[in-house]
């Protein structure tokens, strides 16, 4: 994948979606991006989605590198109990393009769990309008204590 072109491809996509830069948009943008303090994530358009970006916010929290994290079924983001909510989030932002508000746990490959709120997901579009994935950003998250058996 070309990081240039992906990421342009996430900025325009998500002012076209929420009327607002994600980042500054000009010189650097893919550093820019791929060095926020915020995490940004995106999937493709196959019927079980895959990663295919993870700025470094994504691989700390979720705990991969970019091998793996782009190797990664989305679904396998969220726990088991979770996949449903989630699948209905991802079916709510094809449909209306996008999603403000977006709150729920998300699971790291050592297995810690974590809130995301305030998260936002938007569809990823080609220049022909062809949807060819979604993609998330959020910045408000926090660890979720272990149950003691």
């Amino acid at each position: 994948m070309d990081l240039r072109s992906h990421t342009e491809l996430l900025l325009k996509n998500y002012y076209r979606c929420f009327g607002a830069e994600l980042i500054k948009m000009g010189n650097h943008q893919a550093d820019r991006l791929m060095e926020a303090a915020f995490v940004v994530l995106s999937h493709d358009a196959q019927s079980d989605p895959i990663f295919n970006y993870g700025n470094n916010a994504a691989q700390t929290l979720f705990e991969m590198d970019w091998a793996t994290l782009t190797a990664l079924p989305s679904r396998f983001s969220a726990e088991p109990m979770h996949r449903d909510e989630r699948q209905k989030l991802l079916n709510e932002v094809t449909t209306k393009g996008y999603s403000a508000d977006y709150r729920g746990i998300r699971i790291s490959a050592s297995g810690r769990r974590f809130y995301i709120d305030s998260a936002r997901i938007w569809s990823l579009c080609d220049s022909s309008g062809k949807h060819i994935g979604q993609a998330a950003m959020f910045s408000d998250w926090q660890w979720l204590q272990s149950e003691s058996h």
